[in-house]
C-alpha cells in the first residue's frame, strides 16, 4: 500500500489555480486576500486535508510554543494539583505542556532535562527534589539561556526563578498545633534524621520541640532508610503505613504524629486503625499539603494548607515572561505563606 504524501501549499496553489503567496496568505492570516479567493483557498485547505508543518515554522520562528515540567511522585495529588494548574495558564496563552516524570533519582532528573532540551522546548519548568548531578545539569541548562523556573527545589541560579511555600514554617506550625493540645511525643513520618538538614519541614518541628523544651527522640522520626549521602526522597501511603507501624511498636509510642505530607498521613492512619486506636483519642494526626482527600479520610485530616495551585500557576507566569523578554527580565524568589487548617484528626 503506498502512502499518501501530505498535500503541500503549491498543491493546493495549483488545484484552484492561483499563487502559492496567496495560499500561504490565507493559511498564517497574514496579508491581503480577497474573501472569494479566501473561500476557495479554505476548502481547498479542508478537501486535501492539508496541515501546516509546525516544525519547519516553528524553527524559522525559533520558538516551538512548548514548554516542559518534570515532576516527581505523580501518584501524589500535589504532582496533579501543580500539572492542572500550569497547563490551565499555559494553554491560555497557547503553549503546550510536555510532562516528564522523575520520581527517584538524579539520573532520572537528567534524562528528563535532557529530553526536553533535544525537543527544543522553549523554557523548563522542574518540581522535583534538589539532587547533586540534577542542579550540575540544570544550571549548565540555565547558563545556556534556556528559561527555567523551579518549584519547591532548593536550587539556586542568578537566572532560575524559583516558587516554593513556607515549609519551614508550616512543620514548626503543625508540631506547634500539636504541642498546644498537650502531646510530649510526637513523632514525624517522611524522612530519617539523619537527613535533617535537607528537608525544611522536618527542621520545622524540630525547632518547635526545642523551643518548648520537648527532647528530641530519634526514634520518633521514621521514613525511608536513607545514608548520610541521600537526599529525601518522596514519601509515600506505604512509607507512612510502615512508619507509623514501627513507631505503634516501640515501648512507649508517640500520642501524635507530624507526617511530612497528606499521603503519609493516611498510610499512618491505616495503620492505626488497624491497630485498634482511635484517631485522635489515642493518637493525633497531622499532615502537609491539604489535597483534596484530607477532607474526605475518616476522621477529616488536619493539615498545613500550601497554595499548589497558585504555586503551579506563578510558575508558569515567570516562565512566559521569562520566555518573552530573556535580556532584562529580574530573578524572582518567591515563598508563600501556609495556612494550618484544623480537622478532626486533631481535635474530636
Amino acid at each position: 500500500m503506498i502512502r499518501k504524501k501530505p498535500a503541500t501549499l503549491s498543491d493546493i496553489a495549483a488545484t484552484i489555480g492561483v499563487a502559492p503567496m496567496t495560499v500561504s496568505r490565507v493559511v498564517n492570516g497574514t496579508g491581503y486576500v480577497s474573501e472569494l479567493t479566501r473561500e476557495r483557498v479554505m476548502q481547498a485547505v479542508a478537501e486535501m486535508n492539508y496541515r501546516p508543518n509546525g516544525v519547519a515554522r516553528n524553527l524559522k520562528r525559533q520558538k516551538t510554543e512548548t514548554v516542559g515540567l518534570v515532576l516527581g511522585d505523580i501518584s501524589n495529588p500535589y504532582s496533579t494539583e501543580i500539572a492542572n494548574a500550569v497547563r490551565e495558564s499555559l494553554s491560555a496563552r497557547g503553549f503546550n505542556l510536555f510532562i516528564c516524570i522523575s520520581e527517584h533519582s538524579a539520573k532520572e532528573d537528567i534524562a528528563a532535562f535532557d529530553s526536553l532540551v533535544d525537543h527544543n522546548v522553549d523554557g523548563i519548568i522542574v518540581a522535583t527534589r534538589s539532587n547533586k548531578e540534577g542542579d550540575e545539569r540544570l544550571a549548565g541548562i540555565a547558563d545556556r539561556n534556556i528559561p527555567v523556573v523551579v518549584v519547591g527545589r532548593d536550587f539556586h541560579h542568578d537566572q532560575v526563578d524559583s516558587i516554593a511555600a513556607d515549609n519551614f514554617a508550616g512543620g514548626f506550625e503543625a508540631t506547634q498545633h500539636l504541642i498546644d493540645l498537650g502531646h510530649k511525643r510526637i513523632a514525624f513520618i517522611g524522612a530519617s534524621f539523619i537527613n535533617r538538614g535537607n528537608l525544611k519541614r522536618l527542621q520545622g518541628y524540630l525547632a518547635a520541640l526545642t523551643e518548648h523544651n520537648l527532647a528530641v527522640d530519634e526514634r520518633l522520626i521514621t521514613g525511608r532508610r536513607e545514608t548520610l549521602s541521600e537526599i529525601p526522597g518522596y514519601s509515600t501511603e506505604k512509607i507512612g503505613y510502615e512508619g507509623m507501624k514501627r513507631l505503634l511498636s516501640l515501648p512507649n509510642r508517640p500520642t501524635a504524629v507530624f507526617a511530612r505530607n497528606d499521603f503519609t498521613a493516611v498510610g499512618a492512619m491505616t495503620a492505626i486503625k488497624e491497630a485498634g486506636l482511635s484517631i485522635p483519642d489515642d493518637i493525633a494526626v497531622v499532615g502537609f499539603d491539604d489535597t483534596p482527600l484530607a477532607v474526605h479520610t475518616l476522621p477529616p485530616l488536619t493539615t498545613v494548607r500550601q497554595p499548589m495551585r497558585l504555586q503551579g500557576q506563578l510558575a508558569a507566569e515567570l516562565l512566559l515572561k521569562r520566555i518573552a523578554e530573556k535580556d532584562t527580565v529580574t530573578t524572582e524568589n518567591r515563598v508563600l505563606e501556609c495556612e494550618l487548617i484544623v480537622r478532626q484528626s486533631t481535635v474530636a
